[in-house]
């Protein structure tokens, strides 16, 4: 009887240990399961879901975008859902996340996160097929009846007016007969007369006044 009261006790003991072992594990890991601060960073919006916070107003949450502030700080109660356009950039942003819960200093949260550059949407090659142009119908040559061949054409016969020789003209030119002026005419004869004549006299009437001269001296 004494032995079986021992061996009851110790299991006694053993099992509210136990107990007491699994209740302060649970009680330790219920907090580290109960805040849930989720968040997510893309090239365009930071997205926040913040749950299981308790119901005291004090939790506060804000985000920064170098260094400026895309939510300022905001109190909220258990739960925090909302998504925060990032401004247009062409570097990458650096996203700053920071959680205060009431119940505690350890259960707050500082984390950090890169926004890509978005990419820019090029449009889809033009997969349309070109349009093939029409192609002119080709002519159809005229078929000739059965029984009937076409003669060649004739060259045709040279007229007598192409064949004859050019025959020379027997009729004088015109201007054939025109002799070239050499600058004399029928008047020339006279002229030189009268020029004897003046010539003649005036040698007369020098040797009539030498005359005169030689007699009177």
């Amino acid at each position: 009887m004494t032995l079986f009261r021992g061996s009851w006790r110790r299991r006694s003991a053993f099992i509210t240990v136990a107990a007491a072992g699994a209740l302060s594990v649970g009680l330790s890991a219920t907090p580290a399961f109960a805040h849930t601060p989720t968040w997510t960073v893309t090239c365009s919006e930071v997205s926040l879901d913040l749950t299981a916070y308790g119901n005291s107003d004090k939790n506060t949450v804000s985000v920064t975008v170098d260094g400026k502030d895309l939510l300022p700080t905001t109190n909220f109660k258990n739960d925090f859902h909302k998504k925060l356009e990032l401004p247009a950039h062409k570097t990458e942003l650096k996203v700053h996340l920071s959680v205060k819960a009431a119940d505690g200093d350890q259960f707050s949260k500082e984390d950090e996160k890169t926004a890509p550059v978005c990419e820019e949407s090029t449009p889809p090659p033009s997969t349309a097929t070109p349009t093939p142009s029409a192609t002119p119908p080709k002519e159809t040559p005229t078929p000739t009846p059965t029984g009937e061949t076409s003669e060649p054409s004739k060259p045709s016969e040279p007229s007598e007016s192409d064949s004859a020789p050019a025959v020379p003209s027997s009729q004088p030119s015109p201007a054939g007969d025109d002799l070239a002026e050499t600058g004399s005419s029928s008047a020339t004869p006279m002229i030189a007369g009268a020029a004897g004549v003046v010539l003649a006299a005036g040698a007369g009437i020098m040797w009539a006044a030498r005359k005169r001269r030689s007699a009177q001296s």
